[in-house]
């Protein structure tokens, strides 16, 4: 089990608007992860880069919980992140799905399975240390 980072309840994100997250990634970084959802048994993405973590190195997971029931993983190859740099992260979303710009350009995006309306929950869990976290 991750150790729970940050985590922040009762938001009120709306569609278009975006979640800025910055931080550092530990130069012995396994794995972290971005939740973000209604509640910690609701998420609509679960953003879980493994630099070396479940027999994975590099990859990006992301997946939803719905009712603690995990959904069918998205896998993502490009791996932008590297251990012991700083980092940033924007996510958004809309009825569709939700949009993770990374670092580089890269833009990844996840269905919305929850249909969620607003992000109330979000949390950071992992080899990731949060400096800042804006709502733009």
């Amino acid at each position: 089990p991750h150790p729970q980072g940050m985590v922040l309840t009762h938001l009120k994100v709306q569609p278009g608007e975006c979640i800025a997250v910055k931080g550092m990634v530990p130069p012995d970084a396994k794995s972290f992860a971005l939740n973000m959802g209604r509640a910690g048994s609701d998420l609509a993405l679960h953003f879980n880069p493994r630099f070396e973590s479940h027999g994975d190195a590099r990859i990006i997971i992301c997946n939803s919980l719905q009712g603690g029931e995990w959904g069918e993983e998205q896998r993502e190859p490009d791996f932008p992140f590297q251990p012991g740099q700083d980092t940033k992260i924007c996510i958004s979303f809309n009825a569709q799905e939700l949009m993770v710009a990374l670092p580089g350009e890269q833009q990844l995006k996840f269905p919305n399975r929850l249909g969620l309306e607003a992000i109330e929950f979000f949390s950071v869990e992992g080899d990731f240390r949060v400096k800042s976290i804006k709502f733009k």
